[in-house]
């Protein structure tokens, strides 16, 4: 005969001694009112875990962050990582928004640690994590959360977009030269001066990099106060229109509201051009031959023998495509490199001073473009590189496309897909 020995489950929450308790609490922003808020959270949090006898207090936990990414938010970090080690029991917070506003990343955090054995209870909507049936409750209210954030990035979106349509700019850290006083716009002489200084020397012939150097052994200062320059932020200067008293508006756009991540404007939003909206620093005269000369340096192409020459002549260089690449958000030549065992393309900035520098420009699979040249340019549709030599004058390179720019002056554009690296 069988013999059956009931074996009862053990209670998750219980402990051979008192539960250790700690609690969660964030807002978006450091501004003071949100501070105090913290503030006051904490002070309830802990002497509400103090004051109950059989529950030992395992610490508050606060962010300044928002509640859509779960990265950057070093309080939310350390509780996780000390409930792993397991040095916490049990966890409350006021709303399952504040513990995430992304329902995946709540779903996920709750389940993570409920393998554990550890219970967040959510004293507003009154649920606790380890109770199965109570799941489902959980992740209808971070949807609610998730929607609710959802709302509210495409309300700012619009309030942004009217603002642009009236020309109102959006301006966080000013841009070196000027300082701002409410909406007005008020030129800093001595910041000035340097940039003047920045275009005129590059309009008399300095590279960037002379430039760089020029601006250090004068012991002349970045608008952070940074004694060395990047040669990206100078040609950010020569590149910005603000500097012509011009303003154009939404250069970057969010992609999504949930990871916050920008792209760069190449056309996918609406885009407004405002002239005269601030004092200038540079005459437009200045500027333009700025651009022009940006744009006349960019096509030059450096032969074997050492010597350059305009790149509408016949291509002298060993790979075709390092003529003709170049990012076009700032005319920086794309260079060959072999990874994993692929030949693609970089930009030149991205490679020598970083993706913080250069976050925006894709990699490109040499293959992918050879056949792009093929399919659009030469017969057949097949890749020749003396045809691709003979009518390409320029491939810009952007965020989500290729522009392929003809010596007939005929132009293609051609959005990734799965071709960016």
């Amino acid at each position: 005969m069988k013999k059956i020995t009931f074996i009862p489950a053990k209670n998750s929450l219980k402990n051979t001694g008192k539960l250790k308790v700690s609690a969660y609490c964030r807002v978006s922003t450091e501004r003071e009112t949100q501070k105090s808020s913290i503030d006051l959270q904490i002070k309830y949090y802990t002497d509400l875990i103090q004051a109950n006898p059989e529950w030992d207090f395992a610490g508050v936990f606060y962010d300044y962050e928002s509640g859509l990414r779960k990265e950057k938010r070093n309080g939310l970090d350390s509780m996780l990582k000390k409930a792993y080690r397991g040095e916490i029991d049990y966890i409350i917070t006021k709303f399952i928004s504040r513990l995430s506003r992304n329902v995946l990343d709540t779903l996920t955090i709750i389940r993570s640690l409920k393998l554990k054995g550890i219970n967040i209870y959510f004293e507003k909507e009154n649920l606790n994590s380890l109770e199965a049936e109570k799941e489902i409750d959980i992740a209808f209210n971070g949807v609610l959360a998730q929607e609710e954030s959802r709302n509210l990035s495409e309300n700012v979106q619009w309030v942004y977009k009217r603002k642009f349509e009236r020309g109102d700019d959006f301006v966080g850290k000013m841009h070196m030269g000027y300082k701002r006083d409410n909406d007005e716009w008020i030129v800093v002489p001595e910041e000035a001066n340097i940039i003047r200084k920045i275009y005129q020397l590059y309009l008399e012939g300095s590279t960037l990099q002379q430039i760089k150097e020029y601006l250090e052994e004068h012991q002349i200062k970045t608008a952070t106060g940074k004694e060395t320059w990047a040669t990206a932020v100078i040609q950010k200067i020569l590149k910005n229109e603000k500097y012509k008293d011009d303003s154009l508006l939404q250069k970057t756009y969010t992609e999504d509201f949930i990871t916050s991540k920008k792209s760069k404007n190449d056309g996918q939003r609406e885009r407004y051009y405002i002239m005269n909206s601030h004092p200038a620093i540079i005459t437009a005269e200045a500027f333009d031959k700025v651009q022009e000369e940006m744009s006349r340096r960019a096509r030059l192409v450096r032969k074997e023998d050492g010597t350059v020459e305009s790149s509408t002549s016949k291509y002298n260089g060993k790979y075709l495509l390092g003529n003709l690449l170049v990012y076009g958000c700032c005319d920086t030549s794309y260079r060959r490199r072999t990874e994993r065992g692929k030949v693609v393309w970089r930009c030149a900035t991205r490679i020598e001073k970083g993706k913080d520098v250069c976050s925006y420009s894709p990699t490109i699979d040499e293959k992918w473009v050879q056949n792009v040249l093929g399919e659009q340019i030469c017969e057949n549709g097949v890749y020749d590189e003396e045809v691709a030599r003979n009518k390409a004058d320029r491939i810009f390179v952007f965020s989500k496309n290729l522009e392929i720019r003809c010596k007939d002056e005929s132009m293609f554009s051609i959005k990734f897909i799965q071709n960016k690296m």
